[in-house]
This record gives C-alpha cells, structure tokens and sequence, in this order.
C-alpha cells in the first residue's frame, strides 16, 4: 500500500455522495508498499478502505481483481469485499483515474512471523486456492516466467549499479529458471502476493487475506513457493525449514499436495524470488519524489535468490512436521 495521489475533503465528499456508506469521519493514507494509493476511510457507517490505482494497474483488468473478491467472500474467504455504489459499479473515478471502496477487513498482520504464524497462513492460502475453485474470471500471470528475461533486459545496468557482477549471475539464474521451469502442474487461481503484511490474524488465527491485485490463473504450488520465500527466512537471510515446515503442513491440511508439485518446489521457490528480486529492482528507480512510499530494497531478494542458488534443496525438507 502507498499514497501517490492526494484526495482533497472535497473529491472525498463527492465520491461518497454516490454510496449509501455514511459521511466521513476519518480519512488518512497508508504509505507502504508500491503499488497503489490505498487510504482508511472511517465513516458514520463503518470502516472502509479506498484505493486509487495508479498507472501499473491495467484499467481493464479491475473486474476481473473485483469479482475474484467478491467471489471470495461469498464463498466464506475472509477478504474485503468491493462496495458496489447505488447504481451497483464498484470502479469509479478520482482524478481522472480508477478507483474502489472496499469492506475494512480486522485483524493484524505480523512482522515477524514464527512457525505457528506460518502454520496458519498456509492453511489460509490453501482455503484461498479451494474457495477460488470456479470462479469464472481468468486472467495470466503477466509477471510469470516468461516475463522474467525480458523485463531484466531493461534492467541490466541497474543490477550492475546495484552489485558489480550482478548481471552476469541474475542473467545465468534466469537461463537455468527456463530449462527446469515446471509445466502441468494442477493450476487455478492464486494470490501470487501473499506476504505478512497481506495476511491478517486474529489471537493469532488466521484471519483473512487483503491485496489481490496480482492474483491470476497459475500453478497453485508457485503460490507456496511465493510464501515460503516471504514467510520462511529470517532477518539473517537463514531459510527457517521449521516454519517451511509449518507452512506446507499447515496447506496440507486443507489441500495435499502432489508428488510433482513438492519436487517442483525448489525450482518454483527460485523462480518466485526472481519474481520479487526483478520487480523491486524496477520499482527501486522508479519511485515518484513525493510519493508517500517506501520502496522495498531488492537485495533482500538478492539474497534469498543466492540462498536457492547454493542450496536448492532446502525447501524439500521432507515429510511435513
């Protein structure tokens, strides 16, 4: 989440005078993250988010994240669910650009988040992936990888800028991600963020997931793989195998996986960094000044790409504890 675009009281009054949700109470933006402009609205209704989609966002591809979020919520997945306004829409426009009011979902996400935090966030994608089933939308995951290379090529200097040989090493990662990269494996919808910060909890239970604005039609293991990377190492850079553990066991419960997806999870879990390290790498440079923002660093997943690179194994770990 971000601030990008500012939103006076006034456009605030107008966008609401659309909505049977009450007048402002509160209104402020929330600068994380690096995507969107995403404020907490609180009215004499109730509590609510709105974002504003900045120009990463394909317009066209709204209904498709809506939908997939109503679905959801409809199908007993705790996620804020779009607010439809009195003529039913829930895209509109501030500034000239797309926008959504969104149910306030409670819960806390945590920053660091120990083995039985994971347990429960894998039970949570699992339910995500089984509550998903279908759902008619489809969209492809435009930063899968066959996106990888090209988008590197547009970032070669900024990796050798980043770390002298940088280039050399991501550039010999992406031609081994081409050749082992795994196909048939069961797909659907996935999440394809889902990181702490986008999962919440409550006395420490899952509680719901927020943000699916990445979410597409792609192998459900990739999507495991995305969380082990972002829930299983610590602040050292150490891969925590007990919480690697937790995690899996924790999706397991819900949804077992197959033997080829467990032994595509070492290829899938490096691919999913290369995911995060090239895209944090683009925002990096890119951040507009004055923007309520704080760009993640990309050598956290430098580091975790070396970690996949040396010891691949670590994330087929066995039977589940």
């Amino acid at each position: 989440m971000a601030v990008y675009t500012d939103i006076t009281d006034e456009e605030l009054a107008l966008l609401l005078a659309d909505y049977d949700l009450g007048t402002p109470v509160a209104f402020k933006g929330i600068a994380e993250g690096v995507e969107n402009s995403n404020f907490l609205l609180e009215t004499t209704v109730g509590r609510y988010f709105l974002t504003v989609y900045e120009k990463r966002m394909r317009e066209e591809e709204l209904p498709f994240f809506l939908d997939l979020m109503r679905w959801l919520a409809r199908h007993d997945y705790p996620c804020a669910a779009p607010m439809a306004d009195r003529a039913g829409q829930t895209i509109k426009r501030v500034r000239g650009k797309p926008a959504a009011i969104v149910e306030f979902l409670p819960g806390l996400s945590v920053r660091r988040p120990t083995a039985a935090h994971c347990r429960e966030a894998g039970e949570g994608l699992a339910r995500l992936h089984l509550a998903a089933q279908g759902f008619p939308g489809t969209r492809a995951n435009d930063l899968g990888q066959e996106a990888w290379a090209p988008l590197f090529a547009t970032l070669r200097g900024a990796a050798e800028d980043l770390k002298p040989g940088l280039a050399a090493t991501i550039g010999a990662d992406l031609d081994r991600l081409a050749k082992a990269w795994p196909v048939g494996l069961p797909a659907g919808i996935v999440h394809a963020d889902y990181f702490p910060d986008n999962v919440f909890f409550n006395a420490g239970k899952f509680a719901g997931a927020i943000d699916f604005y990445f979410a597409c039609v792609d192998a459900l293991a990739y999507d495991i793989a995305v969380a082990l990377n972002a829930w299983c190492f610590e602040a050292d850079g150490s891969f925590n195998i007990t919480s690697a553990r937790a995690l899996v066991a924790g999706y397991e419960r819900h949804r077992p996986l197959s033997d080829a997806e467990r032994a595509a999870l070492p290829v899938l879990a490096h691919g999913a960094a290369m995911r995060f390290f090239l895209t944090r790498l683009e925002a990096w440079g890119a951040t507009p000044a004055g923007a309520l923002v704080r760009p993640k660093d990309p050598l956290e997943y430098e580091r975790k790409l070396a970690v996949h690179r040396e010891a691949p194994d670590l994330v087929l770990f066995g039977d589940p504890a």
